[in-house]
């Protein structure tokens, strides 16, 4: 059985943790920053949003690719790990910001939203009420 929907959105991960890897190289050579944040909070900053996204996608995927394996998932399944790519995207960029925004906020509120709502979907599979 072949993961369309998992195997997309692994790919997407990928290349959104290294767009978030490249503005971190690109900020350290702006800076001469070897190692660490070098107490600069714009690095600090995007340093903490590279790790957030590394703490989260693993969740997504794993879920996303339980759901499929089930034979439960379809394309409500991919729109939902879409909603959760973009929701990361918008976090990354509302990282930039030294002060609280709608930007940051929405990301986390609908990647929190997502992986939740695949959570319970997972529930239910798991108790066959779905």
């Amino acid at each position: 059985m072949i993961l369309q929907t998992t195997l997309t959105l692994a790919a997407a991960a990928v290349l959104i943790n290294l767009w978030i890897f490249i503005r971190i190289v690109r900020l350290r050579a702006a800076e001469r920053i070897v190692h660490g944040d070098g107490g600069h909070p714009l690095l600090m900053r995007r340093m903490r949003a590279h790790a957030n996204f590394t703490e989260n996608a693993p969740l997504l995927l794993v879920l996303v690719g339980a759901i499929e394996l089930s034979g439960k998932g379809g394309r409500w399944l991919a729109i939902v790990g879409a909603v959760f790519m973009i929701a990361r995207l918008a976090h990354v960029i509302g990282m930039d910001s030294p002060k609280a925004n709608p930007v940051r906020a929405a990301g986390t509120v609908a990647s929190l939203a997502t992986l939740l709502g695949l959570a319970a979907m997972a529930v239910l599979i798991a108790l066959e009420r779905f």
